[in-house]
């Protein structure tokens, strides 16, 4: 697939599991430029790791791919491209997060010592309530 027959190398890509031949464009910062639907299909940008369910779990990407557009404005475009093999599922949805943030926050308003939720967040220092610290709350008891 080089109908303008630019010079291509052959690169060897390692995805996790095989080795993958393929015909490059050249190397860019130590990685293998591919152009438009050159890369091999273990290979896949962001938006499409996203698109299958998955995120590339903290690996670096395996390779460039490069590709021109007809906007003379957009010059070049170069997306990264990270492993299949490499990736792990997204992370849970974003109710799911809250819901685990709320039970942190949750967990901040209980009293150490009588164990209930009091309703406000208890000082760090002591992890107690103001009634288990003897306390009185703001303007009661305060003569005037």
């Amino acid at each position: 697939m080089n109908p303008r027959k630019r010079r291509q190398r052959p690169v060897t890509v390692f995805d996790g599991r095989t080795h993958h031949v393929a015909l490059c464009r050249g190397f860019r910062d130590t990685l293998p430029v591919f152009g438009w639907g050159e890369a091999p299909s273990t290979l896949l940008t962001r938006a499409q790791l996203r698109e299958a369910g998955l995120r590339p779990n903290g690996h670096g990407p395996l390779a460039l791919l490069v590709f021109r557009h007809h906007k003379p404005m957009a010059r070049e475009t170069v997306a990264e491209l990270f492993s299949v093999e490499l990736a792990a599922p997204q992370r849970g949805t974003i109710i799911q997060r809250y819901a685990k943030v709320e039970q942190a926050l949750r967990a901040r308003r209980v009293c150490v010592e009588c164990r209930r939720d009091v309703g406000y967040y208890v000082p760090t220092s002591t992890r107690t309530c103001w009634d288990c610290e003897g306390i009185e709350a703001f303007g009661e008891g305060v003569a005037a």
